[in-house]
């Protein structure tokens, strides 16, 4: 038996009113080699908001030309979940600190979410970059007074290591302040693991990958997966090859049949 890896990418732009659909390409890959999500995004640029994975640093890279093919978006969440499993932990009063700080942030994002990106940053700007400044002046001053091979110091040196990244949703109201929507985008994944448990070999996984994106992007467009496929295959064969993307989760209309059922 070995392991394979589901890469989930996600497109999202409902919380800041962007135009394009949402939705959501997995990928399939034998292992987790940094090559991997090279290769699915040699096409794309942009704005890449992860985990600290190290396999993604190439893809935030300066070029020779000083241009980068991603600017890097950490993820608020995944500090915070350092601190809450501190504090779960030894209740330290730093951690619970740290969370009602992060927390702070997230009641800020809870009254822009659906807004405008000019909006989003304006809000951020007045509201949120004076909390953050301040978190990493305290997160600093933190760091001069605990043990430094502490778990609590490790939280800190995380967060502060990849400070530009952890700021940059306070520069453009595009990006989110966490990735939660691929964290939400694998649970999916992570459940059905604990039911078919197997893909079988490469190809399994594949198609998997192959199927879970049409699932689930169809899903995140408010339709239900089954009447969209059944109904899509129904009629895919006699379907002008042109007009294709009117089967696409977002643009897709009921055929005959279904409108009849209903």
């Amino acid at each position: 038996m070995k392991q394979g890896r589901i890469w989930a990418y996600v497109r999202d732009q409902r919380p800041w009113s962007g135009a394009a659909p949402p939705g959501v390409v997995y990928r399939f890959s034998p292992d987790r080699k940094g090559e991997h999500p090279k290769r699915h995004l040699r096409n794309s640029s942009g704005v890449l908001q992860a985990d600290a994975y190290s396999g993604f640093k190439e893809l935030y890279a300066r070029r020779a030309d000083g241009s980068r093919q991603f600017r890097e978006a950490a993820c608020w969440a995944h500090l915070r979940r350092d601190f809450h499993d501190i504090w779960k932990g030894t209740k330290s009063a730093i951690a619970r600190e740290a969370l009602d700080r992060i927390g702070a942030l997230y009641d800020i994002e809870r009254e822009i979410a659906g807004q405008s990106s000019e909006l989003r940053r304006a809000v951020r700007q007045e509201k949120s970059k004076p909390k953050v400044d301040a978190f990493r002046e305290w997160a600093e001053q933190q760091l001069t007074r605990i043990p430094g091979k502490s778990e609590l110091a490790k939280a800190f040196r995380y967060g502060l290591s990849r400070w530009p990244s952890f700021t940059l949703f306070l520069e453009d109201g595009r990006v989110a302040i966490d990735n939660n929507a691929a964290e939400r985008a694998m649970r999916p994944i992570a459940l059905g693991r604990k039911n078919w448990l197997f893909a079988g070999a490469d190809t399994g996984g594949e198609t998997l990958a192959r199927a879970m994106t049409l699932i689930e992007t169809a899903k995140m467009n408010g339709l239900n997966p089954e009447a969209w496929l059944a109904d899509v295959l129904d009629r895919i064969q006699d379907h002008k090859i042109n007009r294709i993307d009117e089967l696409l989760p977002w643009n897709w209309k009921p055929g005959a049949k279904l409108e009849n059922a209903a």
